[in-house]
């Protein structure tokens, strides 16, 4: 296909893969990467690294999320819950539950999409900013709204909205495997609400002896888990955006660091990766989250927030490790923006 844009955006990689490229970094966890993380396995001990679908708890993190629905599905009229099939095939004695979930694809322990966050920019470089996605993917072509359903459920009044393209069924397709590296954050800083640029990142590794290589799937560990599961589903807000830490989104050389690493994906046990806002905003047009934008928008590296790191960051660093097998695949759903990631490090 032809290239989509005839500019792009400043430090980012687009066409690096290709023009029709979906999988972004993704694309340097090759099988080599993978064979690095079964390296890793020496104990053939298994942490999971999800919560509970059904944490946090309430809305507090993001009222746009509520928490998943469970229910049963419907058979000749009953709930198909501990439902005899005597009623439907005398004389059988099979009794079977089966339910469904309303569930928000990023309430609790996620992948995001490539395709969930993009930017306004002038890709055709005709001075018309345009909303584009990574690799030049188009707002309203490749990625569309649906259109109003007067009258629907609050849920299905925009059913229809999709990712045609950099949906999270491609990193479900590629196989979301390999080394995974851990930044024990909390170790050195508590649960100090604090954002960390650059400099103070590079020291931490440097003494944890943490080395990041091309296509490794960078965990930060900082206990704002911790602090999710000890409110027990009732957050409070006020604690709840003022604990622990995150990367400073704002730091140009952070994110060149990302850059340069070569990293498949940034992973994290807080809301965002990043802390939102970090510091003042720049005087011109800026994104409100810039790790997102560099790697989302303009890199192809997919982030993971809210995962469960506590045991396995423990445990490695009591070991004296900080590599890991991780094996993490999203819901093959086709046109999702993100997903739950039902994670698994083996060490």
């Amino acid at each position: 296909m032809a290239q989509r844009w005839k500019q792009k955006p400043p430090n980012s990689n687009w066409g690096e893969f290709g023009p029709d490229d979906q999988r972004g970094r993704m694309n340097y966890v090759t099988r080599e990467k993978v064979l690095q993380g079964v390296a890793e396995v020496k104990e053939g001990r298994t942490f999971c690294l999800s919560l509970p679908l059904d944490y946090p708890g309430g809305n507090v993190l993001n009222p746009r999320r509520n928490p998943p629905r469970l229910a049963p599905t419907i058979r000749d009229g009953k709930q198909a819950f501990c439902f005899p099939l005597s009623e439907v095939f005398a004389g059988v004695t099979d009794i079977v539950c089966d339910d469904q979930v309303l569930l928000a694809l990023q309430y609790s322990t996620q992948w995001d999409s490539l395709a969930h966050v993009g930017g306004k920019f002038d890709a055709d470089g005709d001075g018309k900013p345009e909303i584009v996605f990574y690799n030049g993917f188009r707002g309203g072509e490749d990625v569309k709204p649906a259109p109003e359903k007067p009258g629907a459920e609050p849920w299905a009044k925009y059913e229809g909205a999709r990712a045609d393209a950099l949906g999270i069924q491609n990193l479900a397709e590629h196989g979301a495997q390999g080394r995974g590296v851990m930044v024990d954050l909390h170790a050195h800083f508590g649960r100090e609400r604090k954002a960390i640029g650059y400099d103070a990142l590079m020291r931490l590794m440097d003494k944890d002896k943490v080395v990041v290589e091309k296509g490794d799937f960078v965990c930060f560990y900082t206990g704002f888990v911790d602090v999710i599961l000890e409110l027990k589903k009732n957050p409070d807000p006020k604690l709840i955006h003022n604990t622990c830490t995150g990367l400073e989104g704002r730091d140009d050389k952070l994110l060149q660091w990302i850059t340069d690493s070569g990293c498949a994906a940034l992973i994290a046990d807080n809301y965002a990766v990043e802390i939102i806002p970090a510091s003042p905003f720049k005087p011109m047009a800026h994104a409100l989250m810039p790790l997102h934008e560099h790697c989302l928008f303009k890199n192809g590296i997919h982030l993971g927030e809210i995962w469960y790191l506590t045991e396995l960051a423990r445990w490695l660093r009591e070991h004296g490790r900080n590599r890991f097998l991780l094996t993490a695949p999203p819901l093959r759903l086709p046109g999702a923006v993100g997903s739950p990631a039902a994670a698994v490090a083996t060490v």
